[in-house]
């Protein structure tokens, strides 16, 4: 080994250990210029001697290259939710059936903060990180290592003493997290986003999601991500018990779950939860609840799981925290579909760890049952601890002089008259070609990862080529040239990007066409719908009032919605611009040689995982062989479509009523 090779390995040994006693252990020992200098020496060395390159080294902690797309990876173990209380009588319940499940058997259960961030899967081999997987539909999610590596307390790789030491832990496991954006990095994120004059995130949740998808590590890398990691998987674990397993987790390199421990009884756990319920508030992150687990492992592969969730761990959530403030006005947000939503704008008020100074008020209906009026002293929660709402009004502090909010009558945007269509509760701006929010909310809708699915473009680039007069609808997207975007010529990458992946979302197929159109009231399913029904879009465009009626779940609000959409002069330039561009107008040969009417005239209920197709292509199946998806039993369905952990109590009421269970393999020999 060279003197260079082996200054390169001892920097690098250095520095995940300075980096884990500053991230994890809070516990730093040298000085940030002393760490600046050590990186800078390891930069070098590292860019004389490529063939040395390490993609767990610590200068990869400032993000790599921008990257084209995340690639789809399936979990070894299903990413299971958990089931949510928000009483003390459900964790009395929850532990009596837990006792039960286990005849009597003693047991521990591990108690532990629940981490408001998003979910993270780490797979290590040999000691050093090889993927990250989000948590997606549980069964698959996307490959994100690359951003994961930016984030500083998660190790590349483990503890080099323990390693040197030759210390015993598995050489293969999995361990599951929850990214997050401390409080102090989203505040400081917002402040930059606001000075900038670019939206703000609502809460740091949304925040980490947002950044941990980015197609860009370096913007990973700059935001200040941390992680807390709080279940072990694998077959070669170093004990049998939970809390155990993540000591010994902690004692490799990682950052465990705070406060961590272990009960013997249901007053251990409501004492727990009442401690936590206000030191909570105290802590650097947000958290929204208390995760409580059967501690054995063994405990735990008895209990089981239900389809949902296991059966051995439970999530008890906070109750909202509220704050009084004063009502100083009310504005008016215009959303894609023409939807004018009241916001209620009050005196800074601390809630939750974040200072709220805007809520929802959802309607005019909503108003009027709070009797709402301008300086008006509200009562404001947190839904969920994310988003904050008002729940009521101090009548008793009310000005004499105060007067009742009332809804406006004009869009805010663009001054057209508003209208209520009747069943809704909204009223909306009809101005659907005219008006600048509905616009920009069309071409994000269009782009999002269920209609086109252009993931090199998101709001904020929308709403910059909006401003410099690039795109005027979704049409326009498809004119758009390198040249117009790469800046000075510093951005030609990201340019290429972006204009490969409108050329790609030509492939996307027809009913998500239709669904990316944004035609009001026609949501994902309708689409997928109304596709199947018609085949192609000029046979949906020729579609009379009655026609569209005859499809299942199509009634005279949508189908009207439909009939307006098609007869307007600017929608249909649109159209007709999308196909001379050569997005997909009709279900190609292999979706029409697929449909059949096997399933014709069948309700069906999806139950458990499955092994060979996620439960949404279940679903499209399902509707491709004439049959329809239903979300509960009855005596009405034909049969359940079961995968592995079927819900016991799904099972019990399909033998009632004498409903035929079809297993996987089963229901792909019908379909053929």
């Amino acid at each position: 080994m060279t003197t260079d090779e082996q200054r390169i390995n001892e920097l690098r040994r250095q520095l995940h250990e300075h980096n884990h006693r500053y991230y994890v252990l809070n516990q730093p020992i040298i000085s940030d210029q002393e760490f600046d200098m050590m990186m800078h020496e390891l930069e070098e060395l590292e860019v004389r001697h490529p063939e040395f390159y390490d993609p767990n080294s610590p200068t990869q902690r400032v993000g790599s290259d921008i990257q084209s797309e995340f690639h789809q990876v399936a979990h070894r173990y299903p990413m299971l939710s958990l089931s949510n209380t928000y009483n003390e009588q459900d964790v009395r319940d929850w532990y009596e059936s837990v006792s039960k499940g286990l005849a009597g058997e003693d047991f521990e259960v591990c108690c532990e903060l629940k981490y408001d961030g998003l979910s993270i899967s780490l797979t290590y081999h040999d000691g050093r990180l090889i993927q990250a997987v989000t948590r997606g539909d549980g069964v698959q999610g996307d490959d994100v290592t690359q951003n994961v590596r930016t984030i500083r307390s998660i190790p590349l790789v483990l503890n080099e003493e323990i390693r040197m030491k030759n210390e015993e832990f598995p050489k293969d496991f999995e361990i599951r997290g929850e990214i997050l954006m401390p409080w102090t990095s989203f505040e400081r994120l917002n402040r930059e986003r606001e000075a900038a004059e670019e939206p703000l995130f609502a809460n740091p949740r949304n925040a980490a999601s947002g950044t941990l998808k980015s197609l860009d590590p370096k913007v990973v890398a700059s935001r200040g991500l941390d992680a807390y990691l709080y279940y072990l998987l694998g077959n070669e674990l170093p004990a049998e018990g939970h809390y155990e397993n993540l000591q010994a987790a902690a004692s490799w390199g990682f950052k465990i779950s705070q406060g961590m421990k272990k009960v013997r009884s249901v007053e251990e756990i409501l004492d727990f939860i009442s401690y936590w319920d206000v030191e909570r508030k105290n802590l650097p992150v947000a958290t929204d609840g208390i995760v409580l687990k059967v501690n054995s492992l063994r405990q735990q592969r008895a209990l089981g799981f239900t389809a949902k969730s296991p059966r051995w761990a439970i999530a008890y959530k906070f109750k909202a925290e509220r704050a009084c403030t004063r009502l100083l006005e009310v504005t008016y947000q215009v959303g894609r579909t023409g939807a004018v939503t009241p916001v209620a704008n009050m005196e800074p008020v601390q809630l939750a760890g974040t200072t709220v100074k805007r809520a929802t008020l959802n309607n005019e209906d909503f108003i009027r049952s709070l009797d709402l009026h301008l300086g008006d002293y509200v009562y404001v929660e947190k839904g969920g601890e994310i988003i904050p709402k008002i729940v009521g009004v101090d009548i008793d502090q009310r000005p004499i002089i105060a007067q009742p909010v009332q809804f406006i009558k004009r869009c805010p945007e663009c001054g057209t008259a508003l209208v209520r269509y009747e069943g809704e509760a909204a009223w909306y701006c009809p101005n659907d070609t005219g008006c600048p929010p509905q616009i920009k909310g069309r071409i994000e809708h269009f782009i999002s990862r269920k209609a086109m699915n252009i993931k090199s473009l998101g709001p904020e680039t929308v709403d910059d080529y909006y401003r410099q007069g690039l795109i005027h609808n979704v049409a326009d997207l498809y004119d758009i040239q390198v040249q117009q975007i790469n800046g000075d010529g510093s951005r030609t990458r990201s340019a290429q990007l972006v204009v490969r992946g409108i050329e790609q979302s030509k492939e996307v197929p027809f009913e998500r066409v239709l669904f990316a159109l944004g035609i009001r009231f026609v949501g994902e399913t309708s689409a997928r719908l109304l596709a199947r029904h018609f085949k192609s879009m000029d046979a949906l465009m020729a579609a009379s009032m009655e026609e569209l009626q005859e499809v299942e779940g199509i009634g005279e609000v949508m189908a009207k919605s439909i009939v307006d959409y098609f007869h307007n002069e600017a929608n249909l330039a649109i159209v007709e611009r999308l196909r001379g561009y050569g997005l997909q107008f009709a279900l190609s040969e292999e979706q029409t040689a697929a449909q059949s009417d096997r399933l014709a005239g069948q309700s069906i209920v999806i139950s458990g995982v499955f092994l060979h197709h996620s439960r949404d292509e279940y679903k499209l199946l399902i509707e491709q062989h004439g049959g329809k998806n239903v979300g509960s039993i009855s005596s009405k369905t034909s049969f359940i479509l079961a995968g592995d952990n079927m819900g016991p109590s799904k099972l019990e009421k399909a033998r009632k009523l004498g409903i035929r269970i079809v297993s996987e393999d089963e229901f792909l020999a019908i379909i053929a």
